[in-house]
């Protein structure tokens, strides 16, 4: 028995980390991807906003298109994965929204510039969403916390090395008669477009479909995630319309878009911020680049520490706390070095939150209603994250000059957000006993999102 024992767990640990090094970097690269191109416009605004005349307000609403697009296409982008494929649909998203993203240096007014970012988030929606739920497909429950949280350290990583990267292309300012902020954009923009190209010939569908993998470890792999949809079948499967009328649904999504505006109004406003100290170009880019490099090896030791501990929720409330803190603490400090401080510890919470957050979501979660769930939850976060909170933000500024006043409607966000979380947490926990009670007993399982 210690035999089998012991060949099935080495079988188990060679499976998936060949499935490990064969999925994860490369879909870490198209995220990194994704995030310089929907984030690059922060420090192409240094330049860009008065070469074509918008102010902060048309700036602040700008930026926010991108979320609203994102929000309207992005459950329809993820069902269309389901029915084509991950690895046509993924190659899909990211050869249109690098186009688009490229397209941006061809802008000339407030006008253009809308209607640019409004079809960046139209192309680039179901893209993070469409790869969690890839992942259900070939990363078993027991690993998705770490996995998760290793993904997205594409998010940090890409403003690490975004800002100093755009704040170099800025000086490219005058070479052959375009301005610096529309090499940014062009030179950013393409790599997307060939890693979209890419997709098709390194991204395989399911496990049983991957010659990467020896007939043994797809039989391993196939049965395990077989036996894990089967397993969340047993809770009840909702209707699209349900789903979204749902408190849960809801409910995440409200706790979700604190992490999302947190990270989207710093994506947008940070070197702006950071300019306002007296800083040159490149100082505000490397400068931008500190938090989100502490934030990236952070954010990975958290996802292992929730794996390791099996636990999700105060994995996930606690970096919702740090972000409320962090905040609410700039309006007490004024020195740019205890500003830097306060926003990196913002960021740490804010992508520490993701691992152990959408481990739990996709474990609440049926499995036929994942892909419109996640989505869903993504979709209404980043509209409230994104679209309302970066036009907040430069609302305030405009109105009131204060970069602080800006960040507080985004720590009473975070303080709703806990009490959310852990109301939710409390009922999953009460319908998880039922639902076992009830199996025991075999009576029928009640008709709950989650169990």
């Amino acid at each position: 028995m210690d035999t089998i024992t012991t060949n099935v767990t080495q079988l188990e640990k060679d499976t998936m980390r060949k499935v490990t090094w064969r999925l994860i970097p490369f879909l870490m690269a198209c995220y990194l991807l994704a995030f310089i191109d929907r984030g690059n416009i922060g420090m192409a605004s240094l330049q860009m906003n008065h070469d074509i005349g918008i102010s902060a307000q048309m700036f602040g609403f700008a930026s926010s298109l991108f979320f609203i697009s994102y929000f309207m296409f992005e459950v329809p982008s993820n069902l269309a994965l389901q029915k084509f494929g991950a690895r046509k649909w993924i190659a899909r998203i990211m050869v249109t929204w690098g186009t688009v993203s490229a397209g941006t240096a061809l802008v000339q007014g407030p006008y253009s510039l809308y209607a640019v970012r409004f079809l960046l988030g139209a192309a680039e929606a179901g893209f993070f969403p469409g790869v969690l739920l890839y992942m259900t497909y070939w990363i078993p429950s027991a690993y998705r916390g770490r996995i998760v949280a290793i993904f997205m350290v594409s998010i940090p990583m890409a403003s690490f090395i975004g800002a100093p990267l755009s704040a170099a292309l800025l000086q490219t300012d005058g070479m052959l008669g375009l301005r610096g902020w529309q090499w940014l954009f062009i030179l950013e923009g393409l790599p997307t477009v060939l890693f979209g190209v890419a997709c098709l010939w390194f991204l395989t569908d399911r496990p049983e479909q991957a010659k990467w993998l020896t007939a043994e470890q797809r039989d391993w792999l196939s049965k395990r995630m077989d036996g894990e949809r089967a397993a969340s079948k047993a809770k009840a499967h909702v209707s699209i319309w349900k789903l979204f009328r749902s408190k849960e649904v809801l409910g995440m999504a409200l706790v979700c878009s604190t992490a999302s505006a947190a990270g989207s109004v710093l994506s947008v406003w940070m070197p702006q911020m950071f300019k306002s100290f007296g800083l040159s170009v490149m100082q505000t880019g490397w400068l931008a680049a500190v938090p989100y490099l502490v934030a990236s090896v952070l954010m990975v030791l958290w996802g292992r520490h929730s794996d390791r501990k099996n636990e999700r929720r105060w994995h996930t409330v606690i970096p919702l706390a740090l972000i409320g803190a962090g905040m609410l603490s700039t309006l007490f400090v004024s020195s740019l070095a205890i500003t830097v401080v306060m926003l990196t510890c913002v960021l740490i919470g804010a992508y520490s939150f993701k691992g152990p957050f959408w481990a739990l979501s996709s474990g609440w979660l049926a499995a036929g209603s994942a892909a419109a769930g996640l989505a869903g939850i993504n979709a209404v976060s980043n509209l409230i994250g994104g679209g309302l909170m970066v036009n907040v933000y430069g609302w305030i500024k405009a109105e009131t000059g204060s970069h602080a006043l800006g960040l507080l409607p985004i720590a009473v966000l975070a303080m709703a957000s806990i009490v959310t979380l852990l109301t939710l947490s409390s009922k999953a926990r009460r319908e998880a006993a039922a639902a076992a009670a009830a199996a025991a007993t075999g009576r029928p399982v009640a008709d709950k999102l989650t169990a």
